[in-house]
């Protein structure tokens, strides 16, 4: 090898090249899609609130126009389906089981609680959609089957399965307004337990005597304790056919 040719090398790495005339390729666009629309839609709400999901605001996280998404969705309810249906798709459902059918209930409703925890106000979603998207039907199925499984008739199991929903939606929800407005400052009325304690130790006794007495029961409970205590109100009372 001649000693010249790395000094060569060098010299050509460091030489000017000569520009490229041809117009750059521009980057090309990840198509629309109902899975795009779903992930941009669920962004919002997690991040913003699901008070701020509107078609402009997902329109603006996926670069595109309003019409990008019409071609794929009718309205503003197709995309509370989508979003919804994405949350239940995520529920595990076990093996129906006789023996723990009311477990199992419990189970499946806390997952659903906690899918819509993690998207602030989403649940308002749930509460007006009609369950037609087949991962939310998958998920009332899967509901339907446990209690079946274990005795329950079917009316009542339909029923159970709708205040079941009702409620998991509705606690929820609460959930996600009382942390809202907690960030507010100008929301001074949220008070700690120990507030509300004195508040009611305060009352006038001749007009609010029980609720003076039993202000720490009436604002007790930690973490889900209300929400396993009203699951149980439903799930408990649910007789097997026959028993």
């Amino acid at each position: 090898m001649s000693s010249d040719q790395p000094r060569r090398g060098r010299a050509a790495r460091h030489a000017p090249q000569p520009a490229d005339t041809a117009p750059p390729t521009p980057p090309r666009k990840a198509p629309i899609t109902l899975d795009r629309i779903t992930d941009a839609a669920l962004h919002v709400v997690a991040t913003e609130g699901y008070d701020a999901l509107t078609v402009r605001r997902i329109t603006h996280v996926l670069g595109t126009g309003p019409s990008s998404l019409y071609a794929h969705i009718v309205n503003k309810d197709d995309i509370d389906d989508l979003i919804i249906g994405r949350l239940c798709s995520r529920i595990v459902l076990p093996e129906p089981d006789p023996a723990t059918w009311r477990d199992q209930t419990r189970d499946v409703c806390a997952q659903l609680r906690d899918q819509y925890l993690m998207y602030p106000g989403v649940s308002r979603a749930a509460l007006a959609v009609i369950p037609t998207n087949l991962e939310t039907l998958r998920v009332n199925e899967g509901l339907l089957a446990i209690l079946l499984a274990g005795g329950i008739r079917p009316q009542t199991a339909a029923w159970a399965i709708d205040s079941l929903s009702l409620y998991v939606g509705a606690y929820a929800l609460e959930r996600s307004l009382l942390a809202q407005r907690q960030k507010d400052p100008d929301h001074e009325w949220v008070l700690s337990r120990e507030e509300l304690v004195a508040r009611f130790e305060a009352l006038p006794a001749d007009r609010f005597p029980r609720i003076r007495r039993h202000a720490a029961e009436l604002t007790s409970g930690a973490g889900h304790d209300r929400f396993d205590f009203a699951l149980g109100l439903i799930i408990d009372n649910l007789q097997p056919d026959g028993s």
